[in-house]
């Protein structure tokens, strides 16, 4: 299906590749490693290691994880306004790869909030704040995942840069 607004361009073959790449890194990837402390915490006795300092680590955890959501979505909007594209006869082309490109670390990023977790539950034993830090992690995912009207927004602002003369590096 073609998208009339911007001159018949497939927006879900643009935002397919992206929005699978952060399904695994930030959906399933994540939930395998919860799936994991979840068999840990159900079958094996897991003791808190680091005692009194449980509490301060996971607000401690909670403020890092906070910064570390805003600078993905910061870097997101950053590396979005760099050009993408070289011309207009592969201009769908280097969109769908320039957009890939873009993605990639911003959901590694969010993917890495769910470390927090993982790194609490294995020093203090607690399921449940293991599953704060990975519910965290979906919600700033479903903030930057692409979507249609963001790609018509982003189709917009790559054809305004290329008709300026801002071309994307060779590389």
């Amino acid at each position: 299906m073609r998208d009339e607004e911007n001159n018949n361009y497939d927006l879900s073959q643009l935002i397919i590749k992206p929005l699978y790449f952060g399904l695994v890194v930030n959906i399933l990837i994540p939930a395998a490693g919860l799936l994991i402390c979840h068999y840990v915490d159900s079958n094996y006795r897991r003791d808190n290691v680091i005692g009194d300092l449980a509490n301060p680590l996971f607000y401690i955890f909670v403020v890092l994880a906070l910064l570390q959501a805003v600078l993905a979505l910061w870097w997101r909007a950053k590396r979005l306004r760099r050009p993408m594209v070289r011309t207009k006869e592969t201009f769908e082309q280097e969109m769908v790869t320039g957009l890939l490109r873009a993605c990639r670390p911003v959901f590694v990023v969010i993917a890495a909030l769910s470390a927090y977790g993982y790194l609490y539950f294995f020093l203090t034993g607690r399921f449940t704040e293991t599953v704060v830090f990975i519910f965290f992690s979906f919600i700033v995912f479903q903030l930057v995942r692409p979507r249609h009207r963001f790609a018509r927004k982003l189709i917009t602002r790559q054809k305004r840069l290329l008709e300026q003369g801002m071309l994307a590096d060779r590389g």
